[in-house]
């Protein structure tokens, strides 16, 4: 009796420890089976996130030279405008508006960023698909006169009987230049010799070399120069030109035409960093570019952005009025490069920037 009591009780016990490991695999599968599901359902949310995230459309930008000249340009690039209109802007640095315009009219790049004197030359020489400008960034010249000794006093005049390095022949800065001189009553043929011999970039170093005794320089040149104790800013060229229109962005009139979306998105991306501009003091806009210039310290960026800032380099909105363009053609006329004059209609649109400036 005793046997069959003890077996009785073996038997229940057993069939409790089965019932509790029964319990805790279930329990365990369970436990699992709810990490997965949460796995799985994270996986998804993400995924349908990513849907609802617009691709961002590939753009490259050929800009004529990476200068501080153009912070407006690089506040936008900065501060992600680009990317908040869709656009995966790559930007890569033509040397020279002839080497950007290339690139533009080869399809190397979707946009240029250069002097529009490049548009005007390839719509005179018979270009059917040509370059049209849709939003005009600088309203000054950026460049400055530097002499080898302070002048205080400086005039145009004390140019006569020197040496003075120039720009390439038929490029805004050299054109700008002698326009200047012409407008001071001095012959840049005959009152003064300017050197254009001197490749874009190459100035600043070739004065402190000993060559010249003035140079044309655009920044970082003029202020390396100073700090260097090599040369002295005497003259603004963009104070003493006028409101020109310096540089501006163009495409070519098929790419205009197919993808006005992503010009406008282009443009106000732009506009968000002109609105920046006009908005902020060249010490903060100074910071925000200063990634873009790893050569050069925060200080010396800032005494840049001022020099541009109090000159009123960058304009308020983009939009290339027909005064500008008519003053272009009476620049180039003047150095006779321009034998005919070419419609603004044709190789102007303000539709982009009229939008992005409401």
């Amino acid at each position: 009796m005793r046997k069959h009591i003890f077996a009785c009780l073996t038997a229940v016990i057993l069939c409790l420890c089965l019932l509790a490991g029964c319990s805790q695999k279930t329990e365990s599968e369970s436990s699992v089976s709810e990490e997965d599901a949460a796995e799985n359902n994270a996986a998804e949310n993400n995924a349908a996130e990513q849907a609802e995230e617009p691709e961002l459309i590939p753009v490259t930008l050929n800009e004529v030279a990476h200068s501080i000249f153009y912070a407006p340009m690089y506040v936008a690039i900065e501060e992600g405008y680009f990317e908040e209109e869709g656009i995966d802007l790559e930007l890569v640095c033509g040397f020279g508006a002839d080497k950007t315009m290339t690139a533009v009219i080869s399809g190397e790049a979707d946009i240029g960023f250069m002097g529009s004197e490049a548009s005007i030359y390839t719509y005179a020489e018979g270009a059917t698909d040509y370059v049209v400008n849709f939003a005009q960034l600088t309203q000054r010249a950026g460049n400055f006169l530097v002499a080898r000794e302070e002048m205080p006093d400086f005039t145009w005049e004390d140019l006569k009987g020197h040496v003075v390095l120039g720009g390439r022949k038929g490029g805004m800065p050299e054109m700008v230049f002698e326009y200047i001189l012409k407008e001071n009553g001095i012959d840049p043929e005959t009152d003064l010799e300017i050197n254009q011999n001197i490749d874009f970039g190459s100035t600043a170093a070739a004065f402190a070399e000993g060559q010249g005794e003035f140079t044309v320089e655009f920044e970082p040149g003029a202020t390396t120069l100073e700090s260097e104790g090599e040369g002295y800013v005497v003259a603004s060229l963009g104070e003493d030109s006028g409101y020109v229109p310096y540089t501006a962005f163009s495409a070519k009139k098929s790419y205009i035409d197919e993808n006005p979306d992503i010009i406008q998105g282009f443009t106000n991306a732009l506009q968000k960093g002109m609105d920046y501009v006009q908005s902020h003091t060249p010490g903060e806009i100074a910071a925000i570019i200063e990634p873009q210039f790893p050569e050069a310290d925060l200080e010396t960026i800032t005494t840049i952005v001022t020099r541009y800032y109090d000159q009123d380099t960058w304009k308020s909105n983009l939009i290339f009025e027909q005064s500008s363009f008519d003053l272009l053609q009476d620049i180039l006329e003047s150095a006779g490069e321009l034998e005919e004059r070419v419609p603004y209609d044709d190789l102007v649109t303000t539709q982009f920037a009229a939008i992005a400036a409401q």
